[in-house]
């Protein structure tokens, strides 16, 4: 039986649209043209960074990312705040406490990203970060990290998630149960593959993960 339910950041609880919408204005191409070619690197199973290294050529991200914090300390930049949460997140979290779910937010995410979330004092029981970890999706100690912190077994707790090669696939190689959500170029492409079998519930948004846990 499931009893902690745990959540991906990035295109499972954030609408990252607003971040890809910044660095196309930053690197002077459409948002059509930004948010199309990171849609391909979807398609092709490729990292998102290559999506720079096709706009422009022998592009430095960590550089670009350093000099657009000196220039603009107060902006948003590459971060999110609560005008980008989706808007199924806040209810469907609430509804899911209501339901006696243990929440535990666990991304992959820089160290900014802990305050943002924790500001936004969502109904969960922790957040926790890649960075804080010091390991990341898909590493398995990504998903050792959420065992231990989670206090339960493997078997009982639920991993959702937007990616089948992050999320997914290896919470399930963890024994975790696992939900693929279809937010984002990555969730609505890996809804598509024959993988996406391996999850035990594919959904659309977090009403829908609520309709499953509450049978």
């Amino acid at each position: 039986m499931v009893r902690v339910v745990v959540f991906d950041v990035g295109e499972t609880l954030i609408d990252e649209t607003r971040i890809w919408s910044r660095w196309a204005d930053r690197l002077g191409v459409t948002r059509f043209t930004m948010l199309g070619v990171l849609g391909g690197m979807a398609a092709l199973g490729q990292s998102f960074d290559e999506a720079f290294r096709i706009i422009k050529p022998g592009f430095d991200l960590e550089a670009e990312q350093e000099a657009w914090r000196r220039e603009d300390p107060d902006g948003l930049r590459v971060n999110f705040d609560a005008e980008d949460l989706y808007p199924d997140v806040r209810p469907g979290l609430a509804a899911l406490r209501d339901l006696g779910y243990e929440l535990i937010i666990a991304g992959n995410q820089p160290p900014q990203a802990y305050d943002a979330l924790t500001a936004m004092e969502l109904a969960v029981d922790a957040v926790h970060t890649s960075d804080g970890w010091g390991v990341s999706k898909p590493d398995p100690g990504f998903f050792a990290k959420v065992v231990a912190v989670s206090g339960r077994e493997p078997g009982e707790i639920l991993y959702v998630g937007d990616r089948l090669d992050n999320d997914v696939l290896p919470a399930r190689t963890a024994g975790m149960r696992t939900a693929l959500i279809r937010r984002g170029p990555w969730g609505y492409l890996h809804a598509t593959r024959p993988e996406a079998a391996e999850a035990d519930h594919v959904i659309d948004d977090l009403h829908a993960l609520v309709a499953v846990l509450a049978r």
